[in-house]
């Protein structure tokens, strides 16, 4: 790690892609994660949700990004053998009101290239979601899930197989531009146990109540 040609700080879901597309092309590439595992924070505390495009403003670079993301991040999950499902997802409307509001949001997903979105009457609404209750809604086919610690995980394995060093339990600390480059320092971080009365007590402690 001593001479790398690109650092990236933080293993998760855009680091590791990065991280990944870098080493394709050949280059030096070092990723420091301060964690004991990848995808350990932003990346592993969502819903998972791969999103159809439906919300974002007509032209703009989000919308843009969210369809071709989209349409890439199926292509992968099928090239890869990653789980993922393309369920569907249902914006429901319980009053005259919000029925134009979906209307409206009908509208730009189609310009926003969001899929196959339509709208649907109370009976399908029913039918998908016997436990809803609405005068309408919206259907977007497009919309899916998918095992984001698989998809890390992929990311991680590419990166790797190009030639990528990634240092877990490695966080940077400090960060210097020289005539020569960057600079950078990082140091290890051990895991750190709270002391509780279970410890006291020699008893074993559940994961969920450790303390890194």
């Amino acid at each position: 790690m001593a001479d790398v040609h690109t650092l990236v700080i933080g293993a998760g879901a855009v680091g590791l892609a990065c991280a990944a597309t870098l080493a394709r092309r050949g280059l030096a590439v070092a990723v420091l994660e301060r964690n004991r595992k990848v995808g350990q924070e932003t990346s592993a505390r969502n819903s998972g949700v791969i999103h159809a495009g439906l919300y974002y403003p007509t032209g703009s670079l989000k919308a843009r990004l969210c369809v071709a993301g989209r349409d890439r991040l199926y292509a992968r999950c099928a090239e890869r053998a990653i789980p993922h499902r393309r369920c569907g997802k249902v914006l429901v409307a319980t009053d005259d009101a919000e029925v134009t509001k979906l209307e409206a949001i009908h509208r730009q997903a189609l310009e926003n290239g969001a899929g196959d979105v339509r709208m649907i009457d109370a009976t399908e609404v029913a039918r998908l979601e016997p436990r809803v209750r609405a005068i309408a809604g919206l259907w977007s086919p497009a919309t899916g899930i998918v095992d984001v610690h698989a998809l890390i995980d992929s990311y991680r394995h590419e990166a790797e197989d190009h030639g990528a060093m990634v240092a877990l339990d490695h966080g940077a600390t400090a960060l210097d531009r020289g005539p020569d480059g960057w600079r950078f320092a990082r140091r290890a971080c051990t895991a750190r146990w709270l002391f509780t009365p279970e410890v006291a007590a020699g008893e074993a402690i559940p994961e969920h109540r450790r303390t890194w």
